[in-house]
């Protein structure tokens, strides 16, 4: 493609709305945008709008007294307006893309009923069965899980090596465990 040198001449004729010279303008600067154009956007649909968008202003532009006042740099005038197009069809696109309809709604930050419901339920059998166990293996496992003690001072606590923490907590791990499917089972409503 071979560069043009644009001067006066050539701007006074297009402020006069010379054919040739618009058809000329057009032509040239057509192949330049569609080049620019069809690598950052998605569809010949939008290639064409921005195309046809940069044209109006530039042509809007050149024909107001005094706004060009380079003529040898009306390529840069073009190309500046149509990254600024660019950049207005990017934002309004990105509005619409944030407001898309088959986008599902945020989750509600606010818990739900039937969750809190549920949370307390086990939180009730937790307490049922944590009642039941021998002392020992209630304040171990209050200790490790509920209170999240560090199990180096669970072990000062409790007067044990780490090693038999593990052990401990094992067993009170397996009480809890029998004596929460015994609770469990007798909340369980009757068969009819």
């Amino acid at each position: 493609m071979d560069l043009f040198s644009f001067d006066e001449v050539y701007l006074q004729r297009l402020r006069e709305r010379d054919r040739v010279t618009e058809q000329h303008f057009v032509a040239y600067f057509s192949k330049l945008l569609l080049i620019k154009l069809r690598s950052r956007l998605r569809s010949s649909q939008e290639v064409e709008d921005v195309r046809q968008e940069t044209f109006v202003r530039v042509l809007k532009a050149v024909r107001t007294e005094g706004s060009i006042k380079q003529p040898d740099r009306l390529g840069a005038f073009v190309n500046s307006i149509c990254n600024n197009v660019l950049q207005e069809h990017f934002r309004s696109t990105q509005r619409v893309d944030q407001l898309d309809e088959e986008a599902q709604e945020p989750p509600d930050p606010a818990p739900r009923m039937d969750g809190v419901l549920v949370t307390l339920q086990a939180t009730e059998q937790v307490q049922r069965t944590l009642a039941k166990l021998p002392e020992r293996d209630r304040r171990l496992l209050r200790a490790i899980f509920m209170e999240e003690k560090d199990k180096d001072e669970v072990c000062r606590e409790f007067g044990v090596n780490r090693e038999y923490l593990r052990v401990l907590l094992h067993r009170a791990k397996q009480s809890f465990r029998v004596f929460f499917d015994k609770t469990e089972a007798s909340h369980l409503p009757l068969e009819q």
